[in-house]
Formats: structure tokens, C-alpha cells, sequence
């Protein structure tokens, strides 16, 4: 198996960050601490598992490779569930507090003190999956209506896991980019109100919020570590995770950050495209991936403002390495913890695989038989049909 890996052809820029203060100011720290201080007040919050995988890290001559394993979250199968619903109570609550004309606090949206006012306001979002599932089942804790939005890719049993959180889904003849199009045009028109994980001109502080949501998962993973990883080999679809988390660990670990490397599925580069040019550049899908998840061609603006200060490498990874990068995790090497982990969650891992095991891309990324990697395993298996064709295919 570890063969595939090694064959598989990477393509790879290195850039010099820029100087700034975006870790800072586009997702503040208080920004983070509101989000904790609130998620983990909800029932069923826990901290999700960060599991040492050191047969494999022994096999790539590292000194450890960690893996944050997210498919538990909230019971929601990713990630997402610290963000879509999280920013989706800061819109609530925003409007409630303006509609009364007095302070609303979260507390009052979650249990539902304004009931009949919340039902008034109704979120819309696109979303390939998880942050549509993670607004839908926030929406139906605080009794918002939700509009969710998919292209034409999205499998049916991740759509019907929206509609079983009671969201009205529309299907849209298009990428996912056509699905964001459509979801801002149609909130326009009928007075909704947009919850999105990207940004864009005049949009900014929901992606904000998502991003924030995310900072409960890098506290746990400070929480979990006794010193910060040496990589963070993150993936990314628009760069909202991969900036909340950059810009979350330079705040935690200040000058000890980890070294941030970006992964993309190389049918959807979008952010290894605007590193390459230095400024916001879109790409356009051809063809979707696998990683359904990172299918996207338009970068977050306010992500890149915090990337191009806090990554240095940019990795495009080939489909090839999707299934097998699954199968290591759910049959892996050793006494390791078996894991289960989708599509998208995989691509870290794939990045990571492959460059360990080119002299010239080891080199390039840094790595060493003293390196300490975190993964971030953004998903479970969130459509079953899927994981199991591609684990057991």
C-alpha cells in the first residue's frame, strides 16, 4: 500500500509569508473564547480523540504523526458542526438583538426565550454536506427555518441527512460555486439570511464566526499536546479551516506555531493557484473529486488574508491516493487505532504520505526523522455507501 503513496506525483510551491497581524484581527481571540465559552456549554458537547499514530510515523521516519479525529463531533460526522451551527446562533442572535432593539444574548436564542421572533428568521447556506448539516441541525435547536443549497454532485444520503434535520434542500444544476451563486441570489430576494463558511465583498462576519467555532477544536488540540506540533498538514476547500486553525495556533503557540501546509485535491487547486500568484485567484472545476468536501474554485477573502501570513507550502494531491489513504487509516499499520475517516478528512494524510517518502518534497516540506505532525481528520464517514465502496473497493 505505502507504494501507491510513493509513485503518487505531488505538485508543491513554497512561499515566504507575508508580514502582518491577520491572525490577530480577522478572527480575534475574544472571537475564539465567545465560541468556546458557548460550544461547550451545549449538551452533547466532548472533546473529540487526538490519536498517535506511531507505527506509521516509525514507517515514514518521523517522530509522530497525530491525528484529530472529528467524525464524533455533536454526533454531526465532522468538523462542521463547530462552525455552520455556531454562526448560525451569532446571525439569530444579531437580528433578534436589532428586531427588540436590546441586547440578546446566546443563551436567550438557545433556549428559546424569543421563539416566535427566531422563526421569523430564516438561514440559507450551500454547502457540499457537512456545513449545510451542521446549520441544519443548529437551526432546528434554536427553531429557525433553513434553506440549504447542494449542486448536482452531492450523493442523496447526504442530502436527506439536511432534510432529517428539518432544512428545505434545493438542488442546483451546477458546481458548488453555482450552489453559493444561487443560495446569496435567492436570500436576496426573499429577505433570508445567508450563513456561509466563505467569504466574499460585503460578507464577512458569519465566515468569521464559522471560523471561531472551529478555535474549540484547536484549544482541545492545545489542550491535548504537551508542545506544539512541528506541521500541520491541513486540507482545504475555500481555507476557512485551514486559516481558523492557523490563525488559532499562532495566537496559542505564538512564535512555536507549527509550519502550515496546505492541501488540495488537484481538480479543485484554488488555493495553491492564488499562493502561486500571490493574490485571490479563482479556478474553475472541470471535473469534481472525490474529496467532495474541498470541491471548490473561489477562495475565502478573508481565509487568504490570514494564509498568506501564516502558510508556507502549498501541496495539490492526485485522486489515486483517496481510497488508499482510507484504507491505511481503517486497516492500519500495527497496534494503531483504526480509524474512520471520509473522503475529505484524508487529504493531510495523503499530502503527508507521499512527501515523506520523496527525498526532494521531504526535503522541501521540512521533514525529519524529529517532526511532529498534526492531521486533521475533518470527517467520518458522513455518507456510508461512499466510505465503503472506497475502502473496501
Amino acid at each position: 500500500m505505502l507504494d501507491t503513496f510513493s509513485n503518487a506525483e505531488l505538485k508543491h510551491i513554497n512561499v515566504q509569508p507575508r508580514s502582518g497581524t491577520a491572525a490577530d484581527t480577522v478572527v480575534t481571540r475574544d472571537d475564539y473564547a465567545d465560541a468556546v465559552t458557548e460550544i461547550t456549554s451545549w449538551d452533547g458537547y466532548a472533546k473529540s480523540p487526538l490519536h498517535a499514530l506511531q507505527n506509521l510515523s516509525n514507517a515514514m521516519e518521523l517522530g509522530a504523526i497525530f491525528y484529530k479525529d472529528e467524525g464524533t463531533r455533536f454526533g454531526l460526522g465532522s468538523f462542521k458542526a463547530l462552525g455552520g451551527s455556531y454562526a448560525g446562533l451569532r446571525v439569530i442572535q444579531r437580528e433578534l438583538s436589532k428586531k427588540l432593539g436590546k441586547e440578546i444574548s446566546a443563551r436567550d436564542v438557545r433556549k428559546r426565550i424569543y421563539a416566535d421572533d427566531v422563526a421569523s428568521i430564516t438561514l440559507v447556506s450551500a454547502t457540499d454536506g457537512n456545513h449545510g448539516k451542521s446549520l441544519s441541525w443548529g437551526a432546528q435547536r434554536f427553531g429557525a427555518p433553513c434553506h440549504i443549497y447542494i449542486h448536482r454532485d452531492v450523493s442523496e444520503p447526504r442530502a436527506q441527512a439536511m432534510r432529517d434535520f428539518g432544512a428545505t434542500v434545493i438542488r442546483v444544476d451546477g458546481d458548488y460555486d453555482a450552489s453559493v451563486d444561487a443560495a446569496r441570489n435567492d436570500a436576496n430576494e426573499n429577505g433570508w439570511f445567508v450563513v456561509s463558511d466563505t467569504s466574499w465583498e460585503g460578507y464577512t462576519q458569519p465566515p468569521v464566526d464559522v471560523m471561531a467555532g472551529y478555535g474549540v477544536m484547536t484549544k482541545e488540540i492545545f489542550e491535548q499536546m504537551d508542545t506544539a506540533p512541528t506541521h500541520v498538514f491541513i486540507q482545504c476547500g475555500c481555507g476557512g479551516l485551514a486559516a481558523g486553525v492557523a490563525a488559532s495556533f499562532r495566537q496559542l503557540w505564538g512564535e512555536a506555531a507549527p509550519q502550515i501546509v496546505i492541501v488540495e485535491p488537484e481538480l479543485a487547486p484554488c488555493l495553491f493557484e492564488t499562493a502561486k500568484a500571490g493574490k485571490k485567484t479563482d479556478v474553475v472545476v472541470q471535473e469534481e473529486t472525490l474529496m467532495a468536501g474541498l470541491s471548490v474554485g473561489e477562495p475565502s477573502g478573508i481565509a487568504w488574508q490570514i494564509l498568506s501570513e501564516e502558510a508556507s507550502d502549498y501541496v495539490t494531491i492526485p485522486e489515486t491516493l483517496i481510497a488508499p489513504a482510507m484504507r491505511l487509516l481503517a486497516r492500519p499499520i500495527g497496534n494503531d487505532p483504526k480509524v474512520v475517516a471520509g473522503e475529505s478528512a484524508i487529504a493531510g494524510l495523503a499530502a503527508l504520505m507521499a512527501g515523506a517518502q520523496h527525498t526532494s518534497l521531504r526535503d522541501a516540506l521540512r521533514l525529519t526523522n524529529q517532526s511532529r505532525v498534526l492531521l486533521i481528520g475533518s470527517e467520518g464517514a458522513t455518507d456510508p455507501a461512499i466510505y465503503e465502496a472506497l475502502v473496501n473497493g
